[in-house]
């Protein structure tokens, strides 16, 4: 970049600079709403945006007001101020039934929860309310355009709730807690029965039975090995090709033996 060119460049962002200045700390509300919808246009939201928070108290009850509202939500919504957005997305809803614009705006203030929604290691409060908002919007508008994307959000967050659960789960092996591992298993695939972590949380189930199996006293021993075949022919009736086969089929080979071992010498007892 040469000297000139750069010059020239700072003088220009600082006139612009003065410029906004000075239209903000002015009174002209037309020359505000006017340059309001040039910067929006041209992506400078957060400036739209505060030129229409000044201009929005002048223009309410006016025919103007629906259509600045409008963007005012939409300037939130750019720069990702996503709770700001809900509320002014909502407030259009409310304050203009019948635009021709309120689809949008009901589905643009629930995709603003679905934004706050956080990574599924922490609490999932927002997610909740995003997939009730999302789900409201499907009910009053299940033909519209918006409602395949509304359905697909509602799907990735009930993913994310159902993630949060398995890992739950998933952890009590990792402490070695394998009775508990158990039976947070059997209730993550009772509660979530279509979930894509099923065989993950079936797989898992199983190696924490083969810990306490393998380790059960005598009197025990044979039923506990028993119910691990029963649980190793439902993973590979559903999962013939399970990602987790090879430790499956190294374990279950650990299994019979131990059977065998146990059969026999329960036959030498009797003889």
């Amino acid at each position: 970049m040469s000297l000139v060119y750069f010059v020239v460049l700072v003088g220009t962002l600082v006139v612009s600079c003065s410029d906004y200045q000075k239209l903000l700390n002015g009174d002209d509300t037309s020359e505000k709403y006017k340059q309001a919808e040039i910067y929006f246009n041209n992506g400078e939201y957060r400036k739209a945006n505060r030129l229409l928070e000044q201009i929005i108290p002048k223009y309410r009850g006016k025919p103007q007001a629906q259509r600045i509202i409008f963007f005012f939500a939409e300037s939130y919504f750019q720069t990702k101020s996503y709770l700001l957005a809900a509320y002014q997305y909502e407030n259009f809803v409310k304050s203009y039934p019948k635009s021709d614009r309120i689809q949008e705006a009901s589905f643009k203030a629930a995709k603003s929860y679905y934004f706050q929604s956080p990574k599924f290691s922490l609490d999932q409060e927002d997610t909740f309310t995003a997939i009730e908002k999302l789900q409201i919007f499907i009910n009053l508008y299940p033909n519209s355009e918006y409602a395949e994307e509304a359905n697909q959000m509602i799907a990735e967050l009930q993913e994310k709730l159902e993630k949060k659960e398995f890992e739950i789960a998933k952890q009590y092996y990792t402490i070695r807690d394998y009775r508990a591992a158990i039976k947070s298993n059997e209730i993550f695939i009772a509660s979530f029965p279509g979930t894509k972590f099923r065989e993950e949380a079936l797989y898992t189930k199983f190696i924490a039975s083969f810990e306490i199996a393998i380790n059960s006293i005598d009197s025990k021993k044979t039923e506990r090995l028993e119910e691990l075949q029963q649980q190793y022919n439902v993973i590979l009736r559903y999962y013939p090709e399970t990602l987790f086969l090879e430790d499956l089929n190294k374990k279950i080979s650990q299994v019979n033996a131990e059977l065998e071992k146990n059969n026999q010498a329960i036959s030498q007892q009797t003889e």
